[in-house]
C-alpha cells in the first residue's frame, strides 16, 4: 500500500522542521560572535513566519485537509478513510496560537541569549522542534501520533530549561520536568494501549465508533482516565500540578512563557481531541470528572498564588489557575454539544495567551537587573519605565478581568456562560468565587507598579524584547476592543 501525502496540508510543521536544520548547520559553519546569535535568532524568526504564512493560507482555503490516510477496513472503521493528520478549524487555531506566540518567545528569547551565557544555535534548534510538535499536535488524528507529537512538545523543553549552564536552579528544574513528563507519557501510554486493546484502532474516529460497542467494560473505563491523567500532568491540572513553580522559577523566562502558553496549549489540544473526538459518548463518564478537576485546579492555584512573593512563581500558580478555567467548559460538553464547549475553551486560551505573554515579557526585562526577581522589585516600576510598567498594569489587569483590560473579562464570560448553559451550577459559583480570589493578587502586584521604590533599579537594554512586549499588549488591546473577533475564530 503506497500513501500520497500532501505537502500543503504538513506545510507548516514542515517549514519549522526545515528552519531547525538549517539553524543547526549556520551554528556549525558560523562563527560564534553576538552577530550570529542576532542572525540565528532572526533565522527562526523568519521560519516561524513562513510556517505561519502556511497557517493563513490553509485557512483562506476553506477547506479540510488530510493526510496520511488509511483504508477504513485496516482502521476499524465503517466510514471514510480515517486520516492521521487533519487540517481544519480546531487545527488552524491552535497552530496559529502557537505560532503567535512562538514570535513574542522567540524575541524574548533573543533577549536571553544576548548576554552569551547560552549557546544560541542549540537553543533555536531546540525551540523550533518543540513549535513542530506543537503545530502537529492539533492535527493529530491517531493515538500514537498524538502521543508522538505531544512528547516531541516536552522533550526539548528539558534541554532549554536546563542549557543555562552552572545553574543549580535551573538543572533542577530540568530533573523535575522530566520526571513528571517520563511519568505522565507512561501513564498515557497505559491508557492508550488498554483503549486500543479493547477497541482495535488507534484512530480517533475509529475510537469514537468502537468505544460504544465496550461501554461498561471497567478496562476501557481505565484507559480512559489514564489518558485523561496523562495530559492533566502537561497541563498542570490538580492533582498534577506541583511541580510547575519550581519549574517556572528554575527555567529562564522565555522557557517560562513557552511551558505557560505553547505547552498548556498542546496539552489542552490533545485532550479536546480526546475527550471531543475519540470518547463523546463517554461524556457522561468522563464529564464529572473533568468538572471536579476543573473547581480543584483553579482553586489550588489562586490559593497558592496567594503566598507569592516571586513573580515568577506567582505567574507559575496562576497559570494553574488558568488551566482550571480552560478544563470547565469541557466538562459540560454532554450537555451544550461539543462545538460549543470547545470553542469556549479555546477562545479563553487565545486571550489568556495574549495577556500573559505581556507579562511574562515585563518579566524577563526586571529579571535581567534583579536577581531574585521579586514582586517589590517591581515598586515604581512605572515612573522608572513608563511603557514597561504601564504595560504589565494593562496585562495584570486583563488577567483579573477588570477593566480597561476587558480582554480577561470576556475570557470568563465565554467560560462562564457555557458552564451555566451546561447545567453546572456548582461550577460557575466555583469559578465566581476564586475570580474574586485572583483579583487580589493580581491588583497587588499592579499597586506596587505605581508604588514609590526606596531604592530604584536601572533596567538594562533589551533593543528585542520592546516588540515583543508591545505585540503582546497590542493583541490584548484588540482583543478588549473587538471580543467577536475571538468568537469568530471559535466558531462561538
Amino acid at each position: 500500500m503506497s500513501q500520497q501525502i500532501d505537502y500543503f496540508a504538513i506545510a507548516p510543521p514542515l517549514a519549522l522542521a526545515l528552519t531547525a536544520a538549517l539553524v543547526l548547520l549556520l551554528d556549525v559553519f558560523l562563527p560564534h560572535r553576538p552577530r550570529t546569535r542576532a542572525a540565528l535568532g532572526l533565522v527562526t524568526l523568519a521560519g516561524v513566519l513562513v510556517s505561519l504564512g502556511f497557517v493563513l493560507a490553509q485557512a483562506m482555503t476553506g477547506r479540510t485537509l488530510g493526510t496520511f490516510c488509511v483504508p477504513p477496513a485496516l482502521a476499524g472503521s465503517g466510514g471514510p478513510a480515517p486520516c492521521s493528520y487533519v487540517v481544519d478549524g480546531f487545527t488552524l487555531v491552535l497552530a496559529g496560537l502557537v505560532l503567535a506566540s512562538a514570535v513574542v518567545i522567540v524575541l524574548m528569547s533573543m533577549t536571553e541569549l544576548a548576554d552569551g551565557g547560552i549557546p544560541a544555535g542549540e537553543w533555536h534548534f531546540l525551540l523550533l522542534c518543540t513549535l513542530v510538535g506543537a503545530v502537529t499536535l492539533p492535527a493529530s488524528r491517531d493515538l500514537v501520533m498524538l502521543v508522538v507529537a505531544l512528547e516531541l512538545v516536552s522533550l526539548p523543553v528539558f534541554a532549554l530549561t536546563a542549557l543555562k549552564r552552572y545553574d543549580g536552579r535551573a538543572s533542577e528544574a530540568a530533573v523535575k520536568l522530566f520526571v513528571v513528563s517520563v511519568v505522565s507519557t507512561a501513564v498515557m501510554l497505559f491508557g492508550v494501549s488498554l483503549l486500543y486493546g479493547m477497541t482495535g484502532t488507534v484512530h480517533l474516529s475509529g475510537l469514537a465508533a468502537q468505544v460504544q460497542a465496550v461501554t461498561g467494560v471497567p478496562v476501557v473505563t481505565v484507559g480512559i482516565v489514564l489518558v485523561v491523567a496523562g495530559f492533566g500532568f502537561k497541563i498542570a491540572a490538580v492533582p498534577f500540578h506541583a511541580w510547575a513553580a519550581d519549574v517556572y522559577q528554575g527555567a529562564p523566562v522565555p522557557v517560562a512563557a513557552l511551558l505557560s502558553v505553547v505547552s498548556k496549549a498542546s496539552g489542552f489540544a490533545g485532550l479536546i481531541l480526546v475527550l471531543a473526538t475519540a470518547l463523546p459518548g463517554q461524556a457522561g463518564t468522563w464529564g464529572p470528572v473533568v468538572a471536579i478537576l476543573s473547581a480543584l485546579t483553579m482553586t489550588a492555584g489562586n490559593l497558592l498564588a496567594l503566598r507569592q512573593r516571586s513573580a515568577v512563581r506567582l505567574l507559575a500558580w496562576s497559570s494553574v489557575a488558568q488551566s482550571g478555567y480552560v478544563l470547565a467548559p469541557l466538562a459540560v460538553t454532554g450537555t451544550i454539544g461539543a462545538q460549543a464547549a470547545v470553542g469556549a475553551s479555546v477562545a479563553y486560551l487565545v486571550i489568556y495567551a495574549a495577556m500573559n505573554l505581556g507579562a511574562f515579557a515585563v518579566v524577563l526585562l526586571v529579571a535581567r537587573t534583579a536577581g531574585r526577581n521579586e514582586l517589590d522589585d517591581y515598586r515604581g516600576l512605572a515612573f522608572r519605565s513608563p511603557a514597561a510598567g504601564l504595560a504589565l498594569a494593562f496585562c495584570l489587569v486583563c488577567l483579573a478581568g477588570l477593566p480597561p483590560g476587558l480582554a480577561g473579562l470576556f475570557a470568563k464570560v465565554f467560560v462562564f456562560r457555557a458552564i451555566v448553559e451546561g447545567g453546572l451550577g456548582w461550577l460557575a459559583l466555583v469559578m465566581a468565587v476564586n475570580t474574586v480570589i485572583g483579583l487580589y493578587y493580581y491588583a497587588v502586584w499592579a499597586a506596587r507598579l505605581f508604588t514609590p521604590a526606596a531604592r530604584s533599579l536601572t533596567l538594562r537594554a533589551a533593543p528585542a524584547l520592546w516588540p515583543a512586549m508591545g505585540l503582546a499588549v497590542a493583541v490584548a488591546i484588540v482583543f478588549s476592543l473587538a471580543p467577536q473577533l475571538v468568537l469568530d475564530l471559535t466558531g462561538l
